[in-house]
Formats: structure tokens, sequence, C-alpha cells
């Protein structure tokens, strides 16, 4: 006898389950906001550029006194640097349809990536102005970014002469140690070319809690974090051959005061990212919102603590 079941085919009652835990993309560390060491704390009044002064100091006065003689008074000078802020923002709207028949919560989840939309936003315009430095080195002797080619990695060279620059400017350490930021397809080539021997493990530091997120080591007196954020040019090398097809990655080192960030505390601002609630204007009050705004600016403030060593992977994009 044929057994007729009342299966799954017969009846349309099976519905799609979803899980009610709202996950998001994979997201980077952020770091270069917070290296931005110098930044607006006593400001005289409000304006739309924040300059900040340098004082210059006076040469040695190597000579002996005369006993009779009086001194020349000689002069201060100063130099100042600008950083211009700038309104940053992003707002997303949802409709009381979408908020009413959404199997999770919608505004949580809008907040969540409106918050990270800020953070990485911001960090970003603060890694535009450290990639703006203008004392650069190309790996491989190379003279500039169109000349780079697969073989001009990074080299343990590349970075000793950059710590000895810092020093020869007197640009001060972080507790000892200068910072890197330097991309994982630069650190693949890297670590591997210089071997264990020259590195310093996180673990083995004396105070392991004052290590910024990322960190993979210290090579030559530089802290290096590893991030895909550092800066990366697309296609922009081996131009001379008529390609242009090598991605060139820009490998930070620096030292204290490097980077300068200005920002405005009226208007509702403050010195992050502010999230606000979108006003309801709609006839029927269906469409809400939410979003961030931030006035903020950054530059160098020291040319000569600030690094960067352009090179190509082995790993990156050389087709």
């Amino acid at each position: 006898m044929t057994i007729t079941a009342t299966n799954t085919a017969s009846l349309d009652l099976l519905l799609v389950g979803y899980e009610k835990l709202a996950y998001f993309s994979l997201r980077p560390e952020l770091f270069f906001d917070s290296v931005c060491e110098v930044g607006t704390t006593n400001l005289t009044n409000p304006g739309a550029d924040v300059k900040f002064t340098i004082f210059n100091e006076l040469a040695a006065a190597t000579s002996a006194l005369g006993e009779t003689t009086d001194v020349t008074p000689v002069t201060i000078d100063d130099a100042q640097v600008t950083v211009t802020l700038a309104e940053y923002g992003n707002a997303v709207q949802t409709s009381a349809k979408l908020r009413a028949l959404s199997f999770l919560a919608v505004n949580p989840v809008v907040a969540n990536v409106l918050g990270f939309n800020a953070g990485i936003s911001i960090d970003s315009i603060a890694r535009n102005a450290a990639q703006a430095g203008s004392n650069v080195r190309y790996s491989g002797a190379d003279g500039d970014r169109n000349d780079v080619d697969v073989a001009d990695t990074l080299t343990g060279n590349d970075v000793r002469r950059a710590v000895a620059e810092l020093r020869s400017a007197n640009v001060a350490t972080f507790n000892g140690s200068y910072k890197g930021i330097i991309h994982p397809d630069v650190s693949y080539d890297f670590r591997g070319a210089t071997g264990g021997t020259n590195w310093s493990d996180p673990h083995i530091y004396s105070d392991p809690s004052g290590i910024y997120n990322g960190v993979i080591g210290t090579f030559q007196g530089v802290q290096f974090m590893e991030s895909p954020r550092a800066p990366l040019f697309a296609n922009a090398g081996d131009g001379l051959n008529g390609t242009g097809t090598i991605d060139v990655y820009g490998t930070l080192i620096m030292g204290r005061q490097a980077l300068a960030k200005a920002y405005s505390t009226g208007g509702g601002y403050s010195a992050n990212p502010v999230m606000v609630d979108v006003p309801v204007t709609d006839a029927l009050r269906r469409f809400e919102g939410m979003g961030w705004k931030h006035l903020v600016g950054y530059g160098v403030f020291r040319q000569a603590a600030l690094r960067r060593i352009e090179s190509a992977s082995s790993i990156g994009a050389n087709a």
C-alpha cells in the first residue's frame, strides 16, 4: 500500500527563518586620527582657519663675552602652520513601513552603520593629510612614484634612513620609538626580508598596555602598526615602461607632533563627530532619519617629523 503523506510540497506553510542578530562588514582599525598629537586646546576665537605658532630657536651663543662690552640683542622669529576647517557629514532616512515590517530593529542598525561611517570618513581625511607630507623617498633608488616596479619592495635600509633623518632633525619619539604605519602587503615582504632577529614582538614590551591596536613589532627604533588603510596609490608605478599597472604603497614613519587637528566646538560640534536626529518634516510623520556631522581639519604640523617611503609589494596588484 502506498502511503500518501501531506508534505512540504503539498502546503505552502514554510517560511524562511532569519537570524535576528545583525552582522556588519569587516572593518579595519582606525589609526590616523589617533596619531594627531597637536590639537586646538586654547583658541582665541572661532574661525574658518586655525593657525598654530612655532617659535624658532636662537643660534647657539658660543663666543665669550667681552668684559666691558655689552651684548647685541637678537630677534626671535616664528612660523605658523594653518589648518582649514571644513564640514563633513552623512545621514540615513528610513520609512515607517520599513520600521513596521522589518524582522529586526532598524534604528540600532542604522546607528551602528552611521557610527562607523563617521569614524572611517574622518580617519580617511586624517590619512589624506598624513600621506601629503613633503618628505618622501622611493625604494630601489627610484626617483619617482612612476618608476616604482614590482622588485622595489621596502627594505631595512629604507627604514634606517628614515630614522636617521628623523633623529638628525631632532624629532622626538613616542616613549623611545617612532610610529610606523605599514600596509599588510608591504609588511609581508619587509618582515620576510629583515628576519626575526631584527624584530621585537609586542609581547616582550615592558608596558603592553600602552601598545596601539595593530602593532606587529618594532624594527630599528620604529614601532610598526599594520593597516590596510596605509596609503595606496593604485596602478601608479612602472609607468616609465609604459604599463602603469604596479600598485605603489606608502609606509609612513613619524615622530611627535607630525600631524595637527583643528576642530570647532560651536554650532553643536565637538572634538569628535556628533550623532544627530534628523527632524521629521513630512505630513504623515513617516520618515525618520539620523546622521553625523563634524567641523574639522587636519594638516602636517612639522614636515620634519613625517617621512613617507613608497614601494611595491610582491603580493600587490602587479598585473
